[in-house]
């Protein structure tokens, strides 16, 4: 019996998921595609390509990876289950968000090639992802709006005027209100202290003639006020 040299692989049970970044051609395509994998899903070994929907192959632009610790409890949420598992992204040794980075954008079907700071490109992103966050809302509210335009809803002849106002302001988190005008008298008194020597050419209203009128109601919105008479009692 012959023993040749080998070795023993341990199983620890941690998983390693990778996610790749793929760009298909600029010029005629210009999609970009992630795909993440994990231990035993991933590319056949020394094979990292996929085919672009328009039949291209694009070309990889970066891979990350990430260790997944499994527990021995089950996380019961639907939408973003792990399965108990606890995901580390991995985190660069050096990050320098000054660092000048160029990146392709296209507007109105013209690409540009900007040269900006990576802290001013993370702005711009979450700039886009607010617009996106707030498009994706916008199109849930019209959405529920298009759900009520039926017979059965707004349009049905026993639905009145009031109940598509009321139904349509819930969905909009919109409160209708009725702008109301106003005006009235205000009693004030005060005092102020003159020096005896000038009570002579003493004029009350060079020291009142700043008079302010406010409300703390945030509501109400004092628009115009003018002091008529100042007198001495």
């Amino acid at each position: 019996m012959s023993v040749v040299p080998g070795t023993i692989l341990v199983m620890n049970n941690e998983l390693v998921s990778s996610k790749y970044t793929f760009a298909c051609d600029p010029d005629e395509c210009d999609c970009l595609i992630e795909v993440t994998s994990s231990d035993g899903f991933g590319f056949p070994s020394g094979v990292v390509e996929i085919t672009c929907p328009c039949g291209r192959k694009p070309n990889l632009l970066s891979v990350q990876h990430a260790t997944i610790q499994p527990t021995n409890e089950r996380n019961t949420m639907e939408t973003t289950d792990t399965y108990g598992a606890t995901v580390t992204p991995v985190v660069p040794a050096e990050y320098n968000a000054n660092v000048l980075v160029t990146y392709k954008d296209i507007s109105n079907g013209v690409a540009t090639y900007p040269t900006i700071k990576v802290n001013d490109l993370e702005w711009k992103f979450e700039r886009i992802k607010n617009v996106e966050d707030e498009l994706s809302r916008s199109n849930g509210t019209i959405r529920k709006i298009m759900d009520e335009l039926t017979e059965d809803a707004w349009f049905n002849p026993n639905t009145t005027k009031e109940e598509v106002l009321t139904e349509l302001c819930n969905i909009l988190d919109y409160e209708p209100k009725k702008e109301v005008q106003f005006e009235g008298q205000i009693y004030f008194s005060g005092r102020v202290e003159v020096p005896l020597a000038e009570y002579e050419e003493f004029d009350l209203d060079d020291y009142v003639n700043d008079i302010t009128v406010d409300c703390y109601n945030g509501n109400v919105i004092i628009d115009e006020y003018h002091t008529e008479e100042v007198r001495e009692v």
